[in-house]
This record gives structure tokens, sequence and C-alpha cells, in this order.
């Protein structure tokens, strides 16, 4: 069996090859997400503690977080679930996936260090790879160099170079673009559009006084109209009565 390990303060991965089966047999009916010593690997892993996070079995199907088996499964999968990809909107897709218990039928299971012990892992705790990306987002930029809201972040981006071409001197660099900036032309645009907000509601105002001033009129010429009609009806009914007698 092989075992992918890495160490995420270093950013190294390395890939082991174990064939000694007393080495592995504590890894044996432990689960993943679950901790434990790395010291049956050998002397220069005393202290290590793992964790498992994940692995494949020898025909590439990979381990599933909450199947509580450590055989082969088929599960009807779809957006968000781990171990399958949607390819159209709304799709569900039957899968093989394998149980989240590690055995002998695993090809490679993958560890991360949790604790790091008294000696070094020669390519794995000795060395550090650097991030080649930093962070985009400007809290983010802000928590990493502890910058105030006073400071201009526009001036910690971390910054990569380019590979130089050929026959040319000039060094360039690519950063990333930085969101959820505050600048002065954002803060012009929100100011814009809170006067745009206020112009309609003021706007809405006096239409609604103008469409209530009309009602009123027109509820008062129909008032004024209903009762016309019923003081001429009434002066009619006098004027018949007044010649019949």
């Amino acid at each position: 069996m092989k075992l992918n390990i890495s160490f995420p303060a270093t950013g190294c991965q390395k890939l082991i090859e174990v064939d000694d089966e007393q080495k592995l047999r504590p890894f044996y009916d432990k689960r993943m997400a679950q901790e434990m010593t790395a010291e049956s690997l050998g002397d220069e892993w005393k202290g290590y503690f793992v964790r498992i996070s994940g692995g494949n079995d020898k025909q590439g199907f990979p381990m599933k977080q909450g199947v509580m088996t450590h055989t082969r499964v088929r599960l009807l999968l779809s957006k968000g679930h781990s171990c399958y990809r949607i390819r159209r909107k709304g799709e569900r897709k039957r899968k093989s996936v394998r149980g989240c218990i590690v055995d002998a039928n695993l090809s490679v299971l993958n560890l991360v260090i949790v604790k790091k012990g008294e000696n070094d892992i020669p390519g794995l705790t000795d060395t550090t790879v650097p991030r080649r990306l930093g962070p985009k987002r400007a809290g983010k930029i802000r928590t990493l160099f502890n910058l105030t809201k006073e400071d201009d972040v526009r001036q910690y981006v971390v910054r990569r170079p380019l590979p130089q071409k050929e026959g040319s001197k000039r060094h360039s660099f690519k950063a990333p673009r930085i969101q959820r900036l505050i600048t002065p032309q954002r803060l012009q645009r929100k100011r814009h559009n809170l006067s745009l907000k206020r112009r309609r509601v003021a706007k809405n105002k006096e239409q609604a006084a103008e469409y209530a001033k009309i009602l009123a009129q027109r509820q008062k010429e129909k008032r004024d109209a209903a009762l016309k009609r019923k003081r001429s009806a009434s002066t009619r009914d006098s004027h018949r009565e007044s010649t019949a007698k």
C-alpha cells in the first residue's frame, strides 16, 4: 500500500510505499478524519500524529466520508456531494464509492500530519514550499499583514514573477485583482445610487399625492353628480304630485 503523507505547515507532500503488513495493521478498521499515531511506520516517525483524510482502492474508486463500510457501494449522488461533479444543472448519477473504513484493499491512503514528532522526515518536514498565490480578498490581505483600515491594501498584494522572455531584460510580475476593495470610485458609486434611491422615493411620494388628489376630486364629482340626480328626481316627483291635484 502507498501512503500519501502531507504536512500543511511546510506545504510538502511525500508518497511512500509500505510493503510490511505489520506497519499497516494499526491503520486497519480506522475511519476517515480519525487521528492516530504514526509510530508503527518506523523509528523516524516517533511522536508523529496523523489524520486519515481519504484514499483510493485498487480499482481507483475513492473513499467517501459517512459511508460506514469497508466495501464498495453504489450511491445516487447529486450537487454538493463529494466524489461527484455535476455536468448539467439538476443532474444526479449513481456512482461507485469506497466506504470510509480502512482495510487491506486500498492502494493509496492519504494522511495529514497534525502533530510533528522529534525527528525531521526528509522531503516532508525539513523543506518549505512557498505558496504560489497570495490572498485575493482585501480582508484576508489585512489579516495576513496585520493592517488597519487606514493602510492601503494595494501596496501589500503578493506579486508573483513571470518567466522572463528571451532577449528581454525587463522583469514582469502578476498580481491578483483585489476583491471587496473600498475605493473612492466605489464610494462615489454608492453615493450616486443612494441619491437615485432618494429621488425615486421623492418622485413616488409626489405621484402618490397627485393620484390621491385626483382620486379625491373624482369621488367628489361622483358624489355631487349623484346628489344632483337625487335632487332632480325629487323635484320631478313633487311636480307630478302637484299637477295630479
